[in-house]
């Protein structure tokens, strides 16, 4: 079993082997509905359609006792991969090496100071081992990628500086979470150097090779350049499983690299953009809320609630000040810090990875991906609610000045 393997089992899991009776095809119209549902109900509520398809899962995980299967598993695997692949396109490569400093310090203050209290929490006040501990720590120092990009993307920010800004230092702490839990736990194998060799190759070939694949094979209804995409980003998942390591880095680096080919290819882009947020995307949150046991949960509530201050204060308190200084709108440094404090991908890889190797117990497990999930609905509720920096979403002025215009002289 590798660290993005589901568990073998979850607790509560004989309530929901009798309740789930559920083949291949019942599960997956069970969950085409619940996804469209959480489109709609995000067009009404004005919600992240992320967020309510993660709800979703947990309903459906927990009501109606489904686990996900190996299909399902997959798939989710894979959309995390396409999604941080996106997420690292959409980083604005001028702005990063401009404003490298703000985006270095707001990401490695994200990622420090959860770490740090989160792992002393579970160690001294909860009494856990130093290895549980330390998976605690670095499961809750993360920033979600696919959420963030995901919230970006539907309110129109990624185009914006403020966007551009949380995308860079997302990365930044997301790449020390993937460090400490290669450089603590991960011990590699003879693969590894192969899976190195191989994401270097695929990053340093793929722009070049990019430009005069897209004028012979682009703009096709078959799509040969998305599938050359899929082709380059599951060769790294196979490597990085077979490596004891993780395609996500690559996959994210991968996309930085493209970004200045997809400037000039909006179309291409847009188009993997569509099919990712039709059809991979939902698949990918809906199973991370399916991961989540409240019947563990519930018995434990005094440990979650440690455990999610553990993550959520450290992240308030040390990521606001920065933000406060670099981003200056109503409501951005809020936002953004809102944002930064959101987990999903590498918190749940963290988890898996821990009790797939016997460091933490299915308990632990469920504590830890109730805090991470919740920390993916949480803030960003709370962000989209009330310090969405509509100011900053590019277009906006322009479309207020036009209404303004086209107002009558006697209503104004």
């Amino acid at each position: 079993m590798t660290p993005t393997d589901p568990p073998s089992g979850s607790v509560g899991s004989s309530r929901r082997s009798e309740v789930a009776g559920l083949d291949s095809l019942a599960l997956a119209a069970v969950l085409a509905a619940v996804v469209l549902g959480a489109s709609m109900v995000s067009v009404h509520a004005g919600l992240s359609v992320a967020i309510l398809e993660l709800v979703g899962g947990v309903f459906v995980g927990n009501a109606l006792g489904a686990e996900p299967q190996e299909w399902l598993v997959f798939i989710a695997t894979f959309a995390g991969v396409v999604l941080t692949f996106l997420a690292g396109a959409e980083v604005d490569v001028g702005l990063l090496r401009r404003e490298w400093k703000p985006s270095v310090a707001i990401g490695l203050v994200s990622f420090a100071a959860p770490f740090v209290v989160a792992m002393a929490a579970a160690y001294w006040l909860l009494d856990w081992s130093a290895k549980a501990s330390a998976i605690a720590g670095i499961a809750l120092s993360t920033t979600s990628l696919a959420v963030v990009y995901a919230v970006l993307v539907e309110s129109g920010l990624n185009q914006a500086r403020l966007g551009k800004l949380l995308m860079s230092a997302t990365f930044v702490t997301d790449f020390a979470t993937a460090a400490a839990l290669s450089t603590i736990f991960i011990r590699p194998n003879p693969w590894f150097a192969a899976f190195l060799a191989v994401s270097i190759a695929v990053i340093l070939a793929l722009p070049k090779l990019a430009p005069p694949f897209f004028r012979r094979y682009g703009d096709r209804v078959i799509e040969p350049e998305i599938k050359l995409v899929f082709a380059a980003l599951l060769l790294l998942m196979w490597l990085g499983e077979r490596s004891g390591g993780h395609a996500v880095l690559p996959a994210f680096v991968l996309g930085l690299v493209m970004a200045r080919h997809y400037e000039s290819h909006r179309r291409e882009q847009e188009r993997l953009r569509v099919v990712a947020f039709a059809f991979l995307t939902p698949l990918f949150f809906v199973r991370g809320g399916m991961a989540v046991s409240l019947s563990a949960v519930w018995t434990s509530l005094g440990a979650l609630g440690v455990l999610f201050a553990a993550k959520m204060l450290p992240k308030l308190g040390g990521v606001y000040p920065l933000a406060r200084r670099t981003l200056r709108g109503p409501g951005e440094a809020w936002f953004g810090t809102l944002l930064m404090s959101t987990g999903l991908t590498f918190g749940t890889i963290s988890s898996l990875y821990g009790l797939n190797a016997g460091i933490i117990d299915r308990t632990q497990f469920s504590l830890l991906l109730t805090v991470v999930v919740g920390s993916a609905v949480i803030p960003t509720i709370i962000a989209q609610r009330w310090f969405t920096p509509h100011h900053a979403i590019p277009g906006a002025r322009d479309s207020l000045a036009e209404d303004v215009a086209a107002e009558p002289e006697a209503a104004r």
